[in-house]
């Protein structure tokens, strides 16, 4: 039978679909959001249409609080605290989720007349939730810098232990399955697997943590469709699948860009602190002054430009933007350089540039920029260290040997922009820095390519 709440379901999919298909590019990406978010308060309104829902005081009550707490949170964070935001986000997902197995569990004295289908997906619902709702907090902190991003771990004990979780988790899970209808077992499902998030998330290292971000995603995602299949919730199992298979599929493209598979990801990262060594010890560093820098750019033929998140740390885009403008009045080809995971999170750099208007067109992807850097006379490097450090095609004994990277060695010259000598996030040495092309203005980047664009003001 056709009624009201499937029409509107089907119409709030087809919204996330198309919004979806808009993420694919900056120039979308606002109004693909925009749909999406509109198909979702359809899909509210039709779950809200359900006969004999609940007590809907509590129901506007959680909508309140959701919206006043929701609302200024993300109208105010940083584009550099997104991925954290991100990661904050999923996690209370995971927990939501988490929490109406609990309920799910009460409602029904422990699933007693249920059928199978019920118990199965709701305790697997409970294990994933409150994995990916403990684990997201871990990575919040590590991203956040509350937690160490480097890795911390009991040694060799780690996976026995990870594993001894889990299966803690799943044994109880099992024991409820099986019939046993003491709630003090879903307790345990919930903590367990919760240590098992934590005791998994710890180990991986700071470098790796945006990978980690989009696989609790996708985590979160699983867990949504399983409790929306134990709930006969048509809107959960659809946008919890899409959810799921999106974040899947960008966690194996994210592994692929930094030649890690997700196994070894999991298994413990590397990555470094802010007090992570010099990141080119035992070599020589020229540094250089913003008219030096100017000079060079002026009389380039082909500028590079290679955002980092010293870039999105500084809020530099904006004056980057204007040194561009400068540049191209003086007949200076300018192109954006952009790795698939320069920041903290996927399209990081491509946000930023796109709010300070840079043309979509002069935004080059790795594998299309790379033949470039052959033909350029400046490649001008802004807080982007580990994506651009040769040691990942040269180094086999590197921790990040095989990584893509961008090929900025290639270029005539290289200026680098950084605060100090310090580690990129992955805490390993990087040989460009004491390459005889090479030139390090040290500051803040904004303040840095301000006075720059003062001195081409001044040519």
């Amino acid at each position: 039978m056709i009624t009201l709440r499937s029409v509107l379901y089907v119409l709030a999919f087809a919204l996330f679909i198309y919004g979806l298909m808009g993420l694919t590019g900056p120039r979308t990406a606002v109004r693909g959001n925009a749909i999406a978010a509109v198909g979702m308060v359809i899909a509210v309104v039709a779950t809200l249409l359900t006969p004999g829902l609940g007590n809907w005081g509590l129901i506007v009550l959680g909508l309140v609080v959701g919206a006043v707490i929701g609302v200024p949170a993300a109208r105010r964070v940083r584009m550099t605290a997104m991925p954290q935001m991100v990661a904050l986000f999923n996690g209370v997902g995971g927990g939501a989720v988490a929490l109406t197995a609990w309920v799910e569990f009460r409602e029904s004295a422990g699933f007693q007349g249920a059928p199978a289908f019920v118990p199965i997906a709701t305790l697997f619902a409970a294990i994933i939730g409150s994995i990916s709702f403990w684990g997201s907090l871990v990575a919040f902190g590590k991203l956040q810098e509350i937690v160490p991003g480097r890795p911390i771990t009991v040694g060799r004990l780690q996976l026995p232990l990870n594993v001894l979780l889990l299966a803690g988790a799943v044994a109880c899970a099992v024991l409820i399955g099986l019939g046993n209808d003491v709630e003090l077992l879903l307790i345990a499902v919930l903590v367990l697997a919760g240590l098992a998030g934590i005791a998994v998330v710890l180990p991986i290292g700071g470098a790796d943590m945006p990978v980690v971000v989009s696989l609790l995603n996708a985590f979160t995602g699983l867990s949504a469709a399983a409790a929306g299949l134990a709930l006969s919730n048509t809107a959960m199992i659809v946008a919890g699948m899409i959810v799921g298979a999106s974040g899947s599929i960008l966690t194996d493209q994210m592994a692929k860009a930094m030649n890690r598979s997700i196994p070894s990801i999991v298994a413990g990262g590397f990555g470094g602190t802010a007090d992570a060594a010099p990141a080119a010890a035992g070599g020589t560093v020229r540094s250089v002054s913003a008219a030096d820098v100017a000079i060079q750019l002026a009389y380039a033929g082909q500028v590079i430009v290679v955002p980092g998140y010293g870039m999105a740390v500084a809020q530099a885009q904006h004056a980057v933007q204007d040194m561009a403008k400068l540049l191209a009045d003086k007949g200076v080809g300018v192109l954006y350089a952009i790795h698939p995971v320069a920041g903290r999170m996927p399209g990081h750099m491509n946000v930023l540039l796109a709010e300070a208007d840079v043309p979509y067109e002069r935004l080059k992807e790795m594998d299309e920029i790379n033949d470039e850097f052959a033909r350029t006379d400046v490649a001008l490097v802004i807080g982007a260290n580990d994506v651009t450090n040769p040691a990942a095609r040269t180094d086999p004994n590197s921790p990040i040997y095989g990584m893509p990277i961008l090929d900025v060695d290639q270029a005539r010259t290289v200026i680098v922009l950084k605060r100090s000598m310090r580690a990129g996030f992955a805490g390993v040495d990087n040989p460009l820095y004491v390459d005889p092309k090479t030139s390090m203005l040290f500051g803040d980047a904004k303040s840095s390519v301000r006075e720059v664009v003062e001195e081409l003001k001044a040519l």
